[in-house]
């Protein structure tokens, strides 16, 4: 009975907290988390879309772009990226690199975009 509780308190804090998720606690948690984006060699990071323009739901999904250091983008540093983040912020996380941004929408991406040197 109590476990079902517990879990009951966290799921409860949870939708909460992400009702109250922001670009600017986005951010923060990416500087706290700088030391482990490094180690799979993210240079810098961009946020895009909803939470750029305040539009973002409880449900909303984070848009980033991630920029890797010269030599270091590749598949395990990809995912790992995309499994931290996703930890970190409890929902799911649409990452994208520059290269990998459609060409028509690239532009108007880019200009959204606010960046996180890591």
């Amino acid at each position: 009975m109590q476990v079902s509780d517990n879990f009951k308190k966290r799921a409860k804090i949870k939708s909460v907290e992400l009702e109250y998720l922001s670009k600017e606690k986005i951010f923060k948690i990416i500087r706290q988390h700088r030391r482990e984006l490094k180690r799979y060699g993210v240079k810098r990071i961009g946020l895009f879309g909803s939470f750029v323009r305040g539009e973002n739901k409880k449900e909303s999904d984070i848009d980033i772009i991630v920029e890797f250091e010269k030599g270091r983008k590749n598949f395990d540093n990809f995912m790992n990226t995309v499994f931290l983040l996703e930890k970190l912020f409890g929902r799911d996380v649409d990452i994208l690199t520059p290269e990998s941004i459609n060409k028509h929408l690239k532009s108007y991406i880019m200009k959204e975009a606010i960046y996180e040197e890591i």
